[in-house]
């Protein structure tokens, strides 16, 4: 009983595993057969790797060069059926027809690969059948079966793998029929397939490695834009977390003023209170909410030169001297040059401009080792320039795995408050970094003005 089961089981795999066969062959090879599928031209990418020393127009046009191949090929092979036509069955206008019968074919694999496959299995029947009655009949005597050959390895090279298998199958179950059909010698049969075989095999391994290659690029893109999404988010994070400390700072002298403002004034009346107790409310609400919102991204920051304590006060332009101080005790000979009257700037405005002069010393010293650096702050009209640069490296840099992402925090800063930046390498072998960052008059801008009237 067990045994019978098992036998049943195995029938029932085995008769899964045809039907699956040969719904896969129908599939490939005789739904959508005649679809439209042009073959695109080359990518200028690759045109420009393979043949640099090419000119820019020449390059232009050779990516045109599978189809310039296959149109030669496609002529090649009507002459050669044209002249081998004489006496004998296929003459005259029948030569003619039977000539671009077998040509056509490479042609059509540019457009409509599997329909090329059947028009040129047909042109080989029609030539086994031509040949038939002639002394020296061959299955595979006549030009067609050559040409049949390359259109197979052409549609291989443009479909799928798994296709040189199937065309294999239905072009050697034809060419039994047809050596009964047509009384030939079947002998030849055996060794022209085991030769179509190795030549379809090939082909398809080609297929397959390039198909390999396509996907690996495919998920060095996708993983490479992934982790430049998420450098992205961790820099939006970290900048959502100092803006927090500078905006809840603001929030909390807010709320200890409008709690204090009515005990500094006799006599307070209600309503005046009953404002100042709102705008107290209202601050701690808001302070309360942002801190819900933005106090989740308070993480250690990954700044080489970054405070060691995440409650300090977030730093400014103040601070510079101090992290100057710490780049030179790392072995980078910076000097800082400031032009313009120093005043006082928006907290965000300064530790944006910190944060930039931060990362372009930590970039000078992991990608210019032995070089030197100069930082200069320009207070100008109507904002704040940063400029950072450093000269070659006098020694071999160490890998990095975080290249260019600095760049990248940068920039989003920058953004962040309307102004432009800049980040490049100079001609000299160093890179330079600037940046202006637009600052809007302020209370201490008016009275530094008024000052120097």
């Amino acid at each position: 009983m067990n045994e019978t089961t098992q036998t049943q089981d195995s029938l029932r795999s085995e008769a899964r595993i045809a039907h699956g066969a040969l719904h896969r062959l129908r599939q490939d090879l005789f739904v959508g057969a005649f679809a439209f599928r042009p073959l695109p031209p080359l990518e200028d990418a690759k045109i420009s790797r393979w043949v640099p020393w090419l000119p820019e127009r020449l390059r232009h046009w050779s990516r045109w060069l599978p189809h310039v191949t296959v149109g030669f090929f496609t002529a090649f092979v009507l002459l050669v059926e044209l002249a081998s036509s004489g006496p004998g069955p296929l003459h005259g206008m029948v030569a003619a027809g039977f000539a671009l019968l077998v040509a056509a074919p490479p042609m059509l694999t540019l457009f409509r690969p599997v329909g090329a496959f059947w028009l040129s299995l047909l042109a080989f029947a029609v030539g086994a059948f031509a040949e038939a009655d002639s002394s020296y009949a061959s299955l595979f005597g006549n030009g067609a079966f050559p040409t049949h050959v390359v259109v197979m390895v052409l549609v291989v090279l443009r479909t799928r793998p798994r296709l040189a298998m199937e065309m294999w199958l239905v072009t050697f179950a034809a060419a039994a029929v047809l050596t009964v059909l047509t009384g030939t010698d079947a002998g030849d049969v055996p060794p022209v397939a085991v030769f179509c075989g190795v030549i379809l095999i090939s082909a398809a391994a080609v297929r397959a490695w390039r198909e390999e290659r396509r996907q690996v690029v495919k998920t060095q893109t996708v993983t490479e834009e992934e982790r430049t999404r998420r450098t992205l988010l961790e820099e939006r994070a970290l900048i959502a977390r100092e803006l927090h400390d500078v905006v809840a700072h603001h929030m909390s002298v807010i709320a200890i003023q409008a709690e204090a403002a009515p005990y500094r004034v006799k006599d307070t009346p209600p309503e005046l209170a009953t404002s100042f107790a709102t705008i107290r409310e209202n601050a701690v609400a808001a302070l309360a909410e942002l801190r819900r919102i933005l106090g989740v991204v308070r993480s250690a920051d990954p700044d080489a030169f970054a405070e060691s304590d995440p409650e300090a006060p977030q730093p400014t332009l103040g601070h510079l001297d101090s992290l100057l101080d710490s780049v030179r005790g790392a072995g980078l000979t910076v000097e800082a040059v400031v032009t313009g009257s120093p005043r006082p700037l928006p907290q965000g405005v300064e530790l944006s401009a910190y944060r930039i002069v931060q990362e372009g010393l930590s970039n000078a010293l992991r990608h210019s080792p032995g070089a030197d650096a100069r930082v200069e702050i320009s207070y100008v009209l109507g904002g704040l320039g940063v400029r950072i640069v450093n000269g070659a490296p006098s020694r071999l840099a160490k890998p990095s795995p975080g290249a260019g992402h600095g760049v990248l925090g940068m920039r989003e800063r920058v953004q962040m408050l309307g102004g432009e930046m800049t980040a490049d390498h100079m001609e000299d072998g160093g890179f330079e970094v600037a940046a202006f960052i637009p600052v809007a008059n302020t209370t201490g801008e008016t009275k530094a003005g008024g000052a120097r009237a």
